[in-house]
């Protein structure tokens, strides 16, 4: 083979070779990489693309529409590697995608529900599209997760993405400047970074909505344990509104100051469980008032031992237990099964704009820099 030739066949293969070969031993279970082809496609005038990124144990595949996670491959106790993440294998899937709309992607303008698709800043009042019953979710038609991003840069181990929002998508007031950087890190952590700016007061409050088993897809995950750093939840109504209360998950179902499995209690009977059809509320992080990286939550499989375990600087976690999942949407691997997985997200309070009694109305003024870093970290433990 020539020379050119030679370095042209290795630059192509180097990224398989380093994803799958050292990753895992022989005789593991090793990752299927999606075909990058698969993502190749013009949306809104703008190139969509899959990329690739690893750290040794952890491969991750994004694609910059929505700036979504398709693929996070993870390591059980025995090396063996597992897509722990929901998603599809085609750009196709997630454009005329009629399930969860959210999978893998980031949220905002302005995360989780709005109520009644209102809100006032400086005595004018915002009018917002309801793709929510009566209320806005996660930035409303358009959002954050339809956006078809710029990647500023990627190598093999981080990307960084760009977007702006403009003045009066969505119903929201000013340019949204956003950037945005994914890191898988030494210590085996998938890292976020946001960071943001505005030219005129608006609201400001994203997260990520990846949807986690950590089987992989198409299993239940009420076997799943979970730990909550939290002695509070936000109490909903019919809605999943806040109410304005707060609720002290002492001797209820929400209740994961130590683990519990996800299922032991999620059928009991409750207003608040009733609502959700299962988790679907935000915990309040304890202690969390200096706006540190503090640990929120921890979630495990016993029969495979992976262990992801979420931090965040955030005073918000949305836990949701994947109750409108109906089995009737193909994956990359199996079906998204009824609490077929669940999604983490580390967040301001829901609808802080109209709520009284909370302090952070997720406001963000013109000169202003909105920053939020959350952070997924797996390792293994015995059951």
């Amino acid at each position: 083979m020539q020379p050119f030739l030679t370095m042209f066949f290795m630059k192509k293969v180097v990224l398989f070779v380093v994803t799958v070969l050292l990753l895992a031993g022989c005789g593991k279970k090793q990752a299927q990489l999606i075909d990058a082809a698969n993502f190749n496609k013009m949306v809104d005038g703008k190139q969509v693309s899959l990329y690739t990124v690893h750290n040794g144990k952890l491969t991750m595949q994004v694609t910059n529409y929505g700036g979504r996670v398709v693929a996070l491959w993870a390591p059980d106790r025995k090396g063996n590697l597992e897509d722990v993440t929901l998603g599809f294998d085609h750009i196709d899937n997630y454009l005329n995608n009629t399930g969860e709309r959210y999978l893998g992607a980031v949220v905002g303008r302005c995360a989780n529900r709005i109520a009644g698709g209102t809100f006032t800043i400086d005595s004018v009042e915002y009018q917002l599209p309801k793709n929510d019953g009566n209320n806005t979710l996660h930035g409303g038609q358009l959002g954050t997760d339809k956006v078809v991003w710029d990647v500023m840069s990627a190598n093999d181990s981080a990307i960084v993405m760009h977007t702006v929002l403009p003045d009066g998508q969505d119903g929201f007031p000013g340019n949204l400047d956003i950037t945005m950087t994914y890191t898988l890190t030494s210590d085996n952590a998938f890292r976020i970074d946001y960071e943001a700016t505005t030219d005129k007061t608006t609201l400001c409050n994203l997260s990520h909505h990846s949807f986690f088993n950590l089987q992989g897809e198409g299993h239940s995950v009420l076997s799943h344990e979970l730990e909550i750093n939290g002695s509070w939840i936000l109490p909903v109504n019919e809605e999943l509104i806040p109410t304005g209360g707060f609720r002290s998950v002492k001797d209820t179902p929400f209740d994961f100051k130590e683990s519990h499995a996800i299922g032991e209690r999620i059928n009991q009977t409750d207003d608040q469980l009733s609502f959700g059809r299962g988790y679907d509320h935000n915990w309040i992080v304890t202690s969390n008032l200096s706006g540190q990286v503090v640990h929120c939550a921890t979630l495990f499989d016993p029969e495979t031992g992976r262990k992801m375990e979420v931090l965040s600087d955030q005073m918000g976690l949305q836990f949701y237990s994947g109750n409108f999942f109906d089995g009737n949407t193909k994956g990359k691997w199996g079906s998204h099964l009824y609490r077929g997985a669940v999604a983490l997200e580390t967040q301001k309070f829901p609808d802080a704009i109209n709520q009284e009694n909370f302090s952070d109305k997720a406001v963000l003024n013109p000169g202003d820099i909105y920053k939020h870093t959350c952070i997924y970290k797996f390792s293994t433990a015995k059951k």
